[in-house]
């Protein structure tokens, strides 16, 4: 994403914030956008003719070669298509404008930096040649990396300033300092080692009275990224005081990350600076900047949370990508052996790598086998929308009866509900369920609170009950409730290859807008206020229409949940109590086969990965979340 300013104004303070290195024996994740750029632009290639794509290749080998005479190990993580909410529309088209302008002053013999057409698919097709690991994410790159190389515990290589922020366990070395040209060996040894220099968080904020890392992000969207840039934010700044001394930097923006970085460092927490920004807005822009500040900060933490003791929260889902892998495996007809001592044809079968403690794990899935007239993916469209919509519904386990009274825009999301409250690993609690059902309430009081109506008690409830839930958000920074965590993040990966099979099936449900369906930040204080101090009655009770709306989704949900989960809680426990005295030594059995389960499966870090191949080599997908 990039913050403004914030990398020249730390590499001016390079012996407060930087440690020498010498590199070697290690992993290390490489972002590959800024590594072919830089590659690109500081390598003396001719650019102005299109492309010297052989020239490029060899700098490309170069690089990595010495990589390896050093016994570095490189992955390579690249960007992918543009994030879904168009939160970088506006940055794209501002850098497609300076663009155009480079390759006219390229055309007529002025200088320049304008990457050639195909420098990316030369760059992989170098990757490939030399077997050099990589991935490409479904949109930006910056939170794989971080979760990878925190995986790894190993350092990240790139031109980004957002690695400033980020709580990297191995640290971050800038390409600009990276000196891969210059291989040295370490005297007395045939050890080899690439010179380089690491950024230290840990220095940056004890520079800083010892400020509070958590507070970080907040220093980005303030500086201002290619997410955020807020008219509002130059009115918070106008008018808040920053510390002495702010003034004597390099330039406006030196001033500014100087200045933010000394008045964030008074402050315990996140929560706490965000409010006094917020006190400097007008009231009547207060909630809508809450939102989108909170949202952008959320950019910067680990992407995938769950509880370490806990398998992968991908495997809840592995039915529905089953289904898939049905339907992909059938995108293009086999070949048939015609004959008469041929075997009968075997399922496809993928192979899933995922997350196994502190490794990996390989498994092998089996493709659903369809129905005849809904395996061939290419004649999928000719079915009638009752048919796909039922194929659809099958996969995720949900009756169509059960979701004739949901509105259009959430039987998605609801249907992807039932399915995870029937498949979760995770105990779902009853407050996870509230929480993620007000959470989808907030785009429909949305729609309410911004109508013409705003005299009436209607919009009078859905403004007063849109800020109770803002309000409920949970600020970044530690005291992470990991099993609500995991349960979460067991549902977005239902929701996740919901979306994929509808998307698949020519969406028999309309797809929902994912940004008024899911708000991690919403979700746990929800949680937390559910189980401390409110009801979801006594929230809703002010607006009667979000209240209709959410006994309707609580419903639906009701019919696939286990009985157990609406029942009291003295009822429950008693329940429990009578289950433990029955049948002792078939409860040890099953005990003990869950336990062997558990061992098997058991997950051992924060994020959840899931790469896919198929073994036939037909076709290959890859996710990581």
């Amino acid at each position: 994403m990039g913050i403004r300013g914030l990398m020249s104004f730390v590499e001016d303070h390079s012996n407060e914030f930087f440690t020498d290195l010498k590199l070697r024996d290690t992993k290390i994740i490489i972002d590959g956008y800024a590594l072919f750029h830089r590659l690109c632009f500081n390598s003396d290639l001719d650019l102005q003719y299109g492309g010297d794509y052989d020239s490029f290749a060899d700098v490309v080998q170069k690089f990595f070669e010495s990589l390896f005479a050093c016994k570095i190990c490189p992955y390579v993580v690249l960007d992918g298509g543009c994030d879904i909410s168009d939160k970088k529309l506006t940055t794209l088209k501002d850098r497609a404008r300076e663009k155009i302008q480079m390759a006219h002053s390229l055309s007529v013999g002025s200088g320049g930096y304008v990457c050639p057409l195909l420098i990316r698919e030369v760059f992989i097709q170098v990757l490939n040649r030399l077997q050099v690991p990589f991935v490409q994410c479904f949109s930006e790159a910056d939170r794989d990396i971080m979760t990878l190389a925190n995986h790894w515990n190993c350092p990240v290589l790139s031109s980004d300033s957002d690695f400033c922020i980020f709580d990297l366990k191995g640290g971050f070395c800038p390409l600009n300092s990276f000196q891969w040209r210059n291989v040295s060996t370490i005297k007395g040894t045939r050890d080899r080692y690439i010179p380089a220099k690491c950024f230290s968080l840990d220095a940056l904020c004890r520079h800083f009275s010892n400020m509070n890392k958590a507070l970080l992000p907040l220093l980005a969207v303030l500086c201002g990224n290619d997410h955020v840039n807020l008219p509002v934010v130059e009115t918070f700044l106008s008018k808040v005081r920053l510390p002495p001394g702010a003034a004597g930097s390099k330039g406006r923006r030196h001033h500014r990350v100087l200045g933010l970085l000394n008045w964030l460092s008074h402050f315990a927490g996140p929560a706490e600076a965000l409010n006094q920004v917020l006190k400097q807005l007008p009231k009547k822009s207060r909630g809508d900047v809450r939102e989108l500040l909170c949202c952008s900060m959320e950019e910067y933490l680990q992407s995938q949370v769950e509880n370490m003791q806990r398998p992968n929260a991908h495997r809840v889902s592995l039915p529905i990508r089953q289904v898939i892998y049905g339907l992909l495996a059938n995108a293009s007809p086999r070949l048939e052996n015609t004959s008469g001592n041929a075997p009968p044809p075997q399922p496809l079968a993928f192979r899933e790598v995922e997350r196994f403690h502190k490794n990996i794990k390989t498994s092998i899935v089996a493709a659903v086998e369809l129905p005849k007239d809904h395996c061939d993916l290419s004649r999928l469209t000719e079915l009638s929308v009752a048919s796909r919509q039922a194929l659809l519904l099958e996969a995720l386990k949900v009756r169509p009866a059960v979701l004739d009274p949901v509105p259009a825009s959430l039987k998605l999301p609801i249907a992807v509900s039932c399915y995870w409250l029937q498949q979760a690993e995770a105990k779902v609690r009853l407050h996870h369920l509230q929480a993620l059902l007000l959470g989808m309430l907030l785009g429909p009081l949305r729609t309410v609170a911004r109508g013409p109506d705003e005299a009436g008690q209607r919009w009078v409830g859905a403004l007063a009950l849109c800020e109770e839930l803002q309000g409920a958000r949970a600020p970044p920074g530690p005291g992470l409730d990991l099993d609500a965590a995991h349960t979460f993040c067991q549902w977005q990966c239902c929701l996740q290859m919901g979306l994929y099979l509808n998307q698949l099936l020519a969406a028999p449900l309309l797809e929902p807008d994912l940004t008024c369906v899911y708000s991690g930040s919403l979700a746990h204080g929800l949680c937390h206020r559910l189980l401390t101090s409110a009801s979801a009655e006594g929230l809703l009770r002010g607006c009667p229409e979000a209240q209709q709306l959410y006994e309707c989704l609580i419903h639906a949900t009701r019919s696939c949940a286990p009985a157990e989960l609406f029942l009291p809680k003295s009822k429950s426990n008693s329940k429990k109590k009578r289950q433990k005295k029955q049948g002792s030594s078939g409860s040890k059995n099953r005990v003990g086969a869950i336990s062997d389960m558990g061992n098997w499966y058991e997950g051992g870090n924060r994020f959840g990965l899931l790469m896919v191949e198929n073994l036939e080599g037909c076709m290959e997908a890859s996710e990581l979340a």
